[in-house]
């Protein structure tokens, strides 16, 4: 079931929002068209499930908008959130039958899906699309490294700076200089998710967001929207080495 909001699907791959950072980004009209010959959009709720760990997989694609969760449940019902997908993400992996994590819209999500079997035939055939979805793979392994870093080693103060600035990352593109930029985002996840995600209480999260809003590194409205008056300061507080 799917929500009854009013249709914000891209009409054409022209006009998607996610185009330049897709897996498709590289893919020329032709290209593009035979896409479209198996490419359809879903709209899932908040809370509500995109697939199911031990699922067969029927399609892959690309988060349009909103924020999904990775997670990995173990056998006595223990869960940890492994992952968070935003925009332009892809989900799913061909070559694989079987989803080996639960995918959960946190947000509102609209996803671009492809039917696996064609999407597959059409990644065998045209190299920039094969080499696109490397590069994507590449960019996940990198973010999962940071991320096994952040709870290992980082303190609750440095893994909830960590966090934002991911997530002020990804809003404004990966390739642009943020610390150039007047930082405002609304956060996608709720303080109970980022305790999940991050390995830590609701208690320490709360406490931690408050302490930063409080020496004036980030500037809260409705407990959602950030502002960062000093971008470089709130990426200083994340104990990395280099500043972005």
């Amino acid at each position: 079931m799917t929500s009854q909001t009013p249709d914000i699907r891209p009409k054409a791959c022209e006009t998607c929002p996610i185009r330049e950072r897709a897996v498709c980004s590289h893919c020329s009209g032709s290209e593009l068209e035979e896409l479209d010959q198996f490419k359809y959009y879903r709209t899932y709720e908040a809370g509500q499930p995109i697939i199911f760990a031990g699922d067969k997989l029927e399609f892959v694609g690309s988060i349009v908008k909103g924020v999904a969760t990775l997670t990995q449940t173990m056998e006595d019902g223990r869960r940890q959130m492994t992952g968070l997908l935003l925009p332009s993400d892809f989900v799913g992996r061909p070559g694989r039958e079987i989803a080996l994590y639960d995918v959960t819209a946190t947000t509102e999500v609209v996803m671009c899906c492809f039917r696996i079997k064609p999407f597959e035939a059409l990644l065998a055939k045209t190299p920039h699309l094969s080499q696109r979805l490397l590069e994507m793979t590449l960019d996940e392994l990198d973010a999962a490294r940071e991320w096994l870093l952040l709870l290992g080693r980082k303190t609750a103060r440095e893994k909830i700076a960590s966090l934002l600035k991911f997530i002020a990352k990804r809003e404004f593109g990966q390739t642009v200089n943020v610390l150039e930029l007047d930082i405002c985002f609304d956060l996608p996840l709720t303080r109970e998710a980022m305790a999940d995600y991050l390995g830590l209480t609701l208690e320490t999260v709360s406490r931690q967001i408050s302490a930063l809003k409080r020496e004036g590194i980030i500037t809260l409205k409705k407990n959602r929207s950030v502002t960062v008056p000093d971008v470089e300061k709130l990426f200083r507080e994340t104990g990395d080495d280099h500043a972005a």
